[in-house]
């Protein structure tokens, strides 16, 4: 099964005869960064301010490695591992966001949000054969621009001629806080605790990968939101496209 792009509602095709010259393409737009830096609940919100489309691009690989990991398959088994990526596919909403996901035809949404795929996602999104097996498909759903699309090597690898570069940033502790938060672990010390080794394991098994490794792509903006608010980090990242959408327009009118 393959993941299609969705339609992009904002642009919707002219009426058949219509003489009305087609407006410009929206923007692209890569936000990359560490686990948990927020790359995926900011980017969605900002999407959904900017009446863009928006993939969380992570979503595809936890996807394969819940299914994985239920059918017994390690990392290193790639002729069993690869065809997986034909078995999982991300479900577009009204507004064009990639937010739910199926695998083997399954609704698999919160289980790959689980802890069993935060320990395990690494392993198997450093595989090369299985990271070529997704790229076309994650290309494709950028090719009529307006999308947000987050990920580890969007700005890099996937998309490296987005006209928009973000690189989302936050300290392995901001990270590691925000998990536990989010999992109502705070309290419990030792979970709180494996929460952040986990997240520098991940942090080096992702930085460290021979293929597609998590770097920041030179003309990307880096926003650090060690501190900030939720509506901080979006209203960054909102400023951040508008000033490109502002300064296309200019360059328009010349």
């Amino acid at each position: 099964m393959t993941t299609d792009p969705a339609p992009n509602s904002a642009n919707p095709s002219p009426a058949s005869g219509s003489t009305t010259a087609p407006g410009p393409r929206r923007l692209v737009v890569a936000v990359d960064g560490p686990s948990s830096s927020g790359k995926s609940t900011v980017g969605a919100e900002a999407a959904r301010r900017l009446g863009y489309r928006f993939c969380d691009t992570g979503l595809l690989y936890r996807a394969v490695a819940w299914l994985a990991v239920e059918r017994g398959i390690a990392p290193d088994q790639t002729v069993a591992l690869v065809p997986l990526a034909q078995e999982v596919q991300l479900i577009a909403d009204a507004r064009g966001r990639l937010r739910r996901v199926e695998a083997a035809g399954r609704d698999v949404t919160t289980r790959v949000h689980g802890p069993a795929v935060d320990r395990t996602v690494s392993d198997y999104s450093k595989v090369p054969e299985l990271r070529a097996a997704l790229v076309s498909r994650q290309r494709a759903l950028a090719a009529d621009g307006g999308i947000i699309m987050a990920g580890r090597d969007i700005g890099t690898v996937i998309l490296p001629d987005a006209d928009v570069k973000i690189y989302l940033y936050a300290s392995p502790e901001e990270r590691a806080r925000r998990r536990a938060a989010q999992r109502k672990v705070a309290a419990d010390q030792m979970q709180a605790t494996g929460i952040l080794e986990d997240m520098r394991r991940r942090d080096a098994i992702d930085s460290e990968r021979e293929t597609a490794p998590l770097r920041r792509a030179e003309d990307a903006v880096v926003l650090t939101t060690d501190g900030n608010t939720f509506e901080d980090s979006v209203a960054a990242v909102v400023r951040t496209i508008r000033e490109v959408e502002a300064a296309r327009r200019g360059n328009r009118g010349r």
